[in-house]
C-alpha cells in the first residue's frame, strides 16, 4: 500500500472514530459547554448547601429527631429531585411544614413510624400526581400567588428574628456587614455569588479575631458518615398502616402544595415552564428514597430556592444536585470548618432573600389605588393566614376559597333581567343577560311579576349562559309559578351547552312542585 493511501486510510479511520464523539458533543445541552454556567451552578449549589445546614438542624428539632435525620433528608431529597423533579433549579429538602405534620408521629410512636409515614406520603404523592392533582394549580388566582410570595418573605424574615434576640452584641454589626457585602459586592463583580463572599468573610473575621458568637456548630452535631439504606423499623401490619396513613396523607398534601406553588413561582421568575405533574410524582419518589435512607422527608424549600434561582442565578438541575452533594461533603469532610460559620452570616443571607422575595410593587400606594378591593382582600388574607398558622398550604387554600367567593359575588351581579310587554298586552318577553350559576340564579326567581304578567311569557336567554343545576332548578321554579296561575312559559335562545344541560336536568330537580 502506498504512503498516500495509508495516510488516507488513517485519516478515514480517525474521522470515523471522531464522528461518534462529535455526535455526543452535539447532544449535550448548551449549558454543559458553557464555563460561566458551570461556575454559576456550582457556586449556587455551594451557597444553598451552606444555608441548608442550620435550617435542616432546626427542622429536625421541630420534628423531635436527631439533627442527622434532617441533614440526611435534605441530602437525599435534593439529589433525588434533581434527577426526577419537574422544575429545574428548585431546591427540595427537609422543611418546617413537613416537620410540623410528622412531629406527632415521632412523639407518640417513635422514629420507625415517622420513617414509615415518610415512605407512605411519597406513595400518596405519586398517586396524586398521576391523578393530575397538579392541574389544580390553574385555579390559584394571581392575588393568592402574590399573597403567597409576600407571606413567604415575611416568614423567612420572622424565622431570623430569634437569631437576633438575646445574642452577644457583635452579632448585630456582623449581620449589618453581611448585608452591606451582599448589596455592594455585586457592583464589583458577579463572578462569585455575594452570599458566598459574605459567609466566607464573616467566618474568617470571627475565627481570626476570636469573636464569641453563635455558630452553626451550636445548633447541633453534624453527621460524620453517609446515610445507610434500610426498611422502617415497624411491624408491617394493617394496624401500622392505619396509624401512619392520616399523617402521611397530610404530609403528602402539604408537601405538594408548597412544592407546586414554589415551582410556579420559579416559572414566573425564570419565564420558563415546568411540568407540575412530573414535579408532583418526583416529590413522591424523593420522599420514598428519603424514607428508606432514614430521613424525615421534605418538599420544596422556598427560601433556599430563592437563593439558588434569584440570588445566585442558577437555572439547571446541576445546582440542585450539587446542593445535596455539597451538603454531605461539608458535613462529613469539612464538619469542623462548617461548625465555625457564624449564624449571623446565614441570618444576613436569609434577610436579604426575604427582602428580595417580597413583591414591593404589590403594596405600593399606586397599585393599591388601582387594584380591586376584592383582590386586595384576598392578598391580605393569604398573608395573614400564612403568618398566623406558619403554614403556606393553609394560607393558599384560604386565599383561593376567598377569591372564588369574591369572584362568584362579582359575577352574580352581572346577571340582569329586563321585561318588555307587547303593545297588545298578550305577551311579555323577559331578556336575561349574564352568567347563571348558583350565586346569580338564587335571585332569579324573584325577578318576575307572576301575578301581573299576561298569559304568555317568553324568557329569552340569548345573552345568558346556564352553568349548573341551580340555574336549571331556578328556571323550573319560574315555570312552575307561572303554571300555577294558568300561564304558559317559553324559554328561548339557549346556546348549545346551556340547552344540553337544561334538557338533561329540567323537571328532575324540583319534582314539579
Amino acid at each position: 500500500m502506498s504512503s498516500a493511501s495509508s495516510a488516507s486510510s488513517a485519516s478515514s479511520g480517525s474521522s470515523a472514530a471522531a464522528a461518534p464523539a462529535a455526535r455526543l458533543r452535539a447532544l449535550k445541552p448548551d449549558w454543559l459547554r458553557d464555563p460561566k454556567v458551570w461556575r454559576t451552578e456550582v457556586l449556587g449549589g455551594l451557597v444553598v448547601a451552606l444555608a441548608l445546614i442550620p435550617e435542616a438542624i432546626s427542622f429536625s428539632i421541630i420534628a423531635g429527631v436527631d439533627p442527622a435525620i434532617g441533614l440526611f433528608a435534605s441530602f437525599t431529597m435534593a439529589v433525588t429531585i434533581s434527577l426526577v423533579g419537574g422544575r429545574r433549579a428548585m431546591i427540595s429538602a427537609a422543611t418546617g411544614a413537613v416537620a410540623l405534620v410528622i412531629a406527632p408521629v415521632n412523639r407518640e410512636h417513635g422514629l420507625g413510624y415517622l420513617v414509615a409515614t415518610v415512605v407512605l406520603a411519597g406513595v400518596f404523592q405519586i398517586v396524586l400526581g398521576a391523578l393530575g392533582v397538579a392541574k389544580l394549580m390553574r385555579f390559584v388566582p394571581r392575588s393568592v400567588m402574590t399573597g403567597f410570595v409576600n407571606a413567604l418573605a415575611v416568614l423567612i424574615f420572622m424565622a431570623q428574628v430569634p437569631e437576633m434576640r438575646d445574642v452577644p452584641w457583635p452579632v448585630y454589626p456582623l449581620i449589618a456587614g453581611g448585608l452591606a457585602l451582599m448589596v455592594f459586592f455585586p457592583r464589583i463583580t458577579r463572578v462569585v455569588p455575594a452570599p458566598l463572599v459574605s459567609i466566607v468573610v464573616l467566618t474568617v473575621i470571627t475565627v481570626a479575631a476570636g469573636i464569641a458568637v453563635p455558630t452553626v456548630g451550636d445548633r447541633g452535631e453534624l453527621p460524620s458518615s453517609l446515610p445507610v439504606p434500610g426498611l422502617p423499623d415497624v411491624p408491617f401490619t394493617l394496624d401500622t398502616l392505619t396509624t401512619v396513613a392520616p399523617y402521611a396523607l397530610a404530609m403528602a398534601l402539604v408537601g405538594l402544595m408548597e412544592s407546586l406553588m414554589t415551582a410556579q413561582l420559579v416559572d414566573d421568575i425564570t419565564e420558563t415552564r415546568s411540568s407540575k405533574t412530573r414535579e408532583a410524582v418526583g416529590q413522591g419518589v424523593a420522599n420514598i428514597v428519603t424514607g428508606f435512607f432514614g430521613g424525615m422527608g421534605g418538599c420544596a424549600m422556598i427560601g433556599q430556592t430563592m437563593i439558588n434561582v434569584k440570588v445566585s442565578g442558577a437555572r439547571t438541575r446541576l445546582s440542585t444536585f450539587l446542593a445535596g452533594a455539597f451538603l454531605m461533603v461539608l458535613c462529613v469532610v469539612f464538619g469542623p470548618v462548617v461548625s465555625d460559620i457564624p449564624m449571623a452570616a446565614l441570618v444576613a443571607v436569609m434577610v436579604m432573600v426575604a427582602f428580595g422575595t417580597f413583591d414591593w410593587h404589590s403594596v405600593s400606594p399606586k397599585t393599591l389605588r388601582r387594584m380591586p378591593a376584592g383582590e386586595i382582600t384576598v392578598m391580605a388574607l393569604t398573608v395573614a393566614v400564612v403568618v398566623a398558622t406558619h403554614n403556606l398550604a393553609i394560607g393558599v387554600v384560604a386565599g383561593t376559597v376567598t377569591a372564588m367567593v369574591v369572584f362568584a359575588r362579582r359575577v352574580a351581579r352581572l346577571a340582569h333581567v329586563t321585561a318588555v310587554t307587547d303593545p297588545d298586552g298578550t305577551q311579555v318577553v323577559y331578556a336575561v343577560t349574564g352568567e347563571l350559576f348558583f350565586a346569580s340564579s338564587n335571585d332569579l326567581v324573584q325577578r318576575f311579576d307572576y301575578a301581573g304578567d299576561p298569559d304568555r311569557v317568553v324568557i329569552d336567554l340569548s345573552a345568558a349562559h346556564v352553568w349548573d343545576a341551580s340555574s336549571v332548578a331556578a328556571l323550573d321554579a319560574v315555570e312552575t309559578r307561572y303554571r300555577r296561575r294558568g300561564k304558559t312559559v317559553e324559554i328561548t335562545g339557549l346556546n348549545d351547552p346551556s340547552a344540553a344541560l337544561h334538557g338533561r336536568l329540567t323537571g328532575e330537580l324540583t319534582g314539579g312542585h
